[in-house]
């Protein structure tokens, strides 16, 4: 396959300082309805007397006319970063995160409520907000490794909200199917479903799993302003952005900048990772490579998590070649030891053995893999990645040992929320097995934890049963049933 016209590649994907602005024939500022009543008044219209917009129906109209035009450049829509925009955002926010550095927590915030927020809304609108560094802290990943997290104070979350989706609204329309991390109604569960129903039903036979190193901190800023800058040329806006790249990160009393990067955690980092990776990968594959290819090729992303799926594997080798060069024109870079292209089709119907280890690949928590189904065909399942499983397991024996002297009814209801949640994400077709296993661990743990509170306090299963009926933990149930099989249940 040759490689890639750089000419396409420019003109079709990414933002270049060569190109000449878009700049719409209409102002967009008539969202507010000034002009739109002018224009009514020239025109012998009947104006009468109109009723104030709210912030969603301001932020409605510019998401239609987003839709409408997805070349306009919007060059003022920091106005609808008002006042009821704010409030909005402090609804949604989560009261009960991690404080940063100021250590100010949301009941300490709505002590005077409304003044702080009319207060935020008047720095945002001046140009005066100043962004604080975010408190880094460190969290474990699977092989023993940290992850950094930087935490914003709540105001600067209530903030980030707040321009977030004002850039969501004029963004959205932009971006392609194949994208579903943090996208108004797009979910990691509606990826894996399109993962399994793509890989039964298209000629796919290799899988290349794509694992980016550091992406969030090597995240180059000059590129993100010009990516930005082709649909958003409101100064405002552009200049908030830099603002939080720039705020840098407080450490152990030590404050750092870095030029390069975006502090993970942050409210508005997945929306700008969203961005980059759109010009940086998404539309050069769709646009540039795939109508190059000869067979075909499919393309899943969730943040900086990618997915590609090829009919032949002399595409999947160039693709992972020419992508490695195209990251590291955008300052990232492959990880070697995750990335990895492996064989993955549909055994043969007639092979009564299972299908060979190589066909097993692990997207966003599960392991995904080719198995017989009741009737007997051939049909890919999934179930809890293994280093998910460990890893949940494990926090959970830690926090019942860490906290066995608790009330029953409070740990209870802990255990209770961390079943909730593992069934929420987790519980999906063909994953029963993955669920029972570790309702199974809970139950066992519990009753451990309970028996060591002293050295006469070991817990029987006669008791522990009795406790379970007073204090009944969750059963396994499938929260996310195959869409496919309930369409085909509704009109039978």
């Amino acid at each position: 396959m040759d490689a890639a016209n750089p000419r396409d590649d420019q003109r079709e994907t990414v933002p270049q300082e060569s190109e000449s602005p878009i700049v719409p024939v209409k102002r967009v500022t008539t969202v507010e309805g000034r002009g739109r009543r002018e224009e009514d008044a020239m025109e012998g219209k009947e104006t009468g007397p109109q009723r104030p917009e709210t912030s969603s129906t301001k932020l409605q109209r510019v998401t239609e006319q987003a839709k409408r035009n997805r070349k306009l450049r919007w060059m003022s829509i920091n106005h609808l970063v008002d006042l009821d925009l704010i409030r909005e955002s402090w609804r949604r926010i989560r009261k009960d995160g991690a404080t940063g550095i100021d250590g100010e927590t949301a009941r300490a915030y709505s002590q005077d409520l409304g003044k702080r927020l009319e207060e935020l809304h008047g720095r945002l609108r001046a140009g005066t907000y100043r962004a604080p560094p975010v408190r880094r802290v460190w969290i474990p990943k699977a092989g023993g490794k940290e992850r950094p997290i930087g935490i914003p104070t709540l105001e600067d979350k209530i903030a980030q909200r707040a321009v977030a989706t004002v850039i969501e609204t004029v963004m959205e329309p932009l971006f392609l199917d194949s994208s579903y991390g943090f996208r108004s109604g797009r979910s990691a569960h509606q990826a894996l479903w399109s993962i399994q129903r793509t890989l039964m039903h298209q000629p796919i036979h290799w899988v290349l799993e794509i694992d980016m190193e550091s992406f969030f901190d090597t995240l180059d800023h000059g590129w993100l302003r010009r990516m930005v800058n082709v649909r958003i040329g409101d100064g405002v806006i552009q200049r908030l952005i830099g603002k939080w790249l720039n705020a840098g990160v407080m450490e152990e009393g030590k404050l750092t900048r870095a030029e390069r990067g975006s502090p993970q955690g942050g409210v508005i980092s997945p929306l700008l990772a969203n961005i980059y990776l759109h010009y940086a990968v998404d539309l050069w594959f769709a646009r540039v490579v795939r109508p190059k290819l000869k067979g075909e090729a499919y393309q899943w992303r969730y943040a900086d998590d990618i997915l590609l799926a090829f009919e032949h594997e002399a595409d999947a080798c160039e693709v992972q070649r020419q992508l490695g060069e195209r990251l590291a024109k955008f300052g990232l870079k492959l990880n070697p030891s995750k990335t990895r292209l492996l064989r993955f089709e549909r055994p043969p119907e007639k092979d009564e053995g299972g299908p060979p280890d190589r066909n097993v690949f692990d997207f966003l928590g599960f392991t995904h893999y080719w198995a017989r189904s009741r009737r007997g065909s051939w049909v890919v399942k999934r179930k809890t990645a293994g280093k998910r499983l460990r890893r949940a397991m494990s926090a959970v024996t830690q926090w019942c040992k860490a906290h066995r002297h608790w009330r029953l009814r409070e740990q209870h209801r802990h255990l209770s929320a961390v079943l909730r949640g593992h069934y929420q994400y987790y519980g999906m077709t063909w994953n029963w097995a993955g669920l029972s296993r570790f309702h199974l661990h809970v139950v066992r743990t519990w009753q451990r934890w309970l028996s060591r509170r002293s050295q006469t306090a070991y817990i029987r299963w006669e008791r522990m049963d009795r406790i379970l009926a007073v204090y009944p933990l969750l059963p396994p149930r499938i929260v996310h049933p195959d869409p496919w099989r309930l369409a085909r249940k509704a009109f039978a």
